[in-house]
């Protein structure tokens, strides 16, 4: 294991992982404490499993290597099994971003988008995008899933316009139901539709009318607490083999929300705090 993550390490580039260069760079391919922030953990920590010299990491923290370090679904589950660990089940829904959906996200820096899941889970923001609607990676069980929130939390509502909420309701029903066959019985999607069943009367009375293949619209009306309303469009790019969606979201050059935008650049995200 310590020999593959050092490999790994050195053929790793800071353009790669959205890092600047710098100057003075002696190292081939990324430093360990470079490394260690892409995974959220303690430069010693990373330094030590490179020595062989740590302690076997959880399956938590193999995950979060295997994504900080950019690996392919093969490289991620070849460290499962380094970490001896069983990789998570093939052909099963994950949250490992595929390497070449974080080399588009990393260059999107002046943008707001976001990686989601198939239930709505954000897994990455670019800073913008957190401008834009606040960290949508701090929520916890049920309430990642931008779906469950809708219905259960009335204060995520307000990132929207209310004339875009009817279609929106649809939509986000639509979506888990359509999931929720694919996945079947057991899986999470069904779990969720089960515990919204009991919780949200709005969203039983959408469930009951069976409706499917609601699309999101092209344009998307956010508020923001301190610009107002934006009209963005969104663009979608979707990796199939593990069910992420790279959402986008852009203004018309020149108009008035292109200039909030700009604006937006420079608030950040102080005003969602």
């Amino acid at each position: 294991m310590a020999q593959f993550l050092r490999h790994r390490r050195e053929v790793l580039q800071p353009e790669d992982v959205g890092m600047p260069r710098g100057q003075r760079r002696r190292t081939d391919g990324l430093r360990r404490e470079e490394v260690a922030t892409l995974c959220h953990m303690s430069t010693d920590y990373y330094a030590r499993l490179e020595r062989g010299t740590g302690p076997q990491p959880s399956e938590q923290m193999i995950a979060s290597i295997a994504q900080g370090l950019h690996l392919t679904v093969a490289e991620r589950d070849h460290l499962y099994r380094l970490a001896g660990h069983r990789p998570p089940p093939s052909g099963t829904p994950s949250e490992h971003v595929s390497p070449g959906l974080l080399r588009i996200f990393d260059r999107l820096e002046d943008t707001p988008a976001e990686i989601v899941t198939e239930l709505g889970e954000t897994l990455r923001q670019t800073p913008l995008g957190v401008a834009l609607t606040g960290d949508l990676m701090r929520y916890t069980g049920p309430a990642r899933s931008i779906g469950y929130r809708w219905f259960t939390d009335p204060t995520s509502r307000l990132l929207y316009a209310p004339e875009d909420h009817a279609h929106l309701s649809r939509l986000w029903v639509s979506g888990l139901r359509e999931v929720s066959a694919v996945r079947g019985r057991g899986s999470r999607a069904a779990a969720l539709a089960d515990d919204l069943l009991a919780r949200s009367d709005e969203f039983r009375t959408l469930w009951d009318r069976q409706e499917v293949g609601v699309r999101p619209p092209e344009v998307k009306h956010f508020v923001h607490p301190e610009l107002g309303t934006l009209e963005l469009t969104c663009q979608t790019l979707i990796d199939p083999g593990q069910s992420h969606s790279l959402l986008v979201y852009t203004a018309v050059p020149g108009s008035e929300t292109y200039e909030k935008l700009q604006l937006l650049s420079v608030i950040g995200a102080t005003a969602l705090r």
